[in-house]
């Protein structure tokens, strides 16, 4: 007997509940990769990576918005990457924080960056009907990219993960908070 996932297929709205830091408003967002198979089925070294369109699909990102004041910035990213991409996976360790000019508000905001290596797409999504989802190549993900910040983002991603030196490290700072917890 399979277990069945359940997932909320509405988007959280409404800005009472956002995070503000210096009057910035701050959002969340997330970079969704994966390691491209290759033609024999086995996982490549190539990483490709999920970009959405806007909501007026004039213009390709990646996914994020508010973060709330009831979740974690892990969580803020993940729930964004689910309502408007509509995948699950594992949010890793922050890219950066930029500030960047909302062309729509004409405000300042500030934007966390995370990676999520995608462990499962959804056929139904929040934001299915608003929003269309591409996986690309770096290269091509880059080019299509409207934001400037998101593009260093990409950029940070890029370079950690063709670093050796970064994955180790990642993973020694992981046990050592485990065994500080337990």
């Amino acid at each position: 007997m399979g277990v069945e996932k359940m997932v909320c297929l509405v988007s959280r709205t409404g800005r009472q509940f956002q995070r503000y830091n210096k009057g910035r408003r701050q959002v969340v967002g997330c970079i969704p990769y994966r390691f491209k198979l290759s033609s024999d089925g086995k996982i490549s070294d190539e990483v490709e990576v999920l970009v959405i369109s806007s909501q007026k699909g004039h213009a390709m990102m990646f996914p994020k918005g508010g973060w709330e004041l009831d979740e974690s910035v892990e969580e803020a990213a993940s729930r964004e990457s689910l309502e408007e991409a509509g995948v699950l996976g594992n949010v890793e360790h922050q890219l950066g924080k930029w500030d960047f000019l909302s062309k729509s508000r004409g405000t300042y905001y500030e934007g966390l960056m995370f990676p999520m290596l995608v462990t499962e797409q959804l056929e139904l999504w929040p934001e299915q009907h608003a929003r269309q989802r591409i996986w690309m190549n770096v290269v091509d993900a880059r080019e299509a990219c409207r934001d400037w910040w998101m593009k260093e983002a990409l950029d940070v991603l890029v370079a950690r993960l063709s670093s050796p030196m970064i994955q180790p490290k990642e993973e020694k700072t992981l046990s050592i908070s485990i065994e500080t917890m337990c």
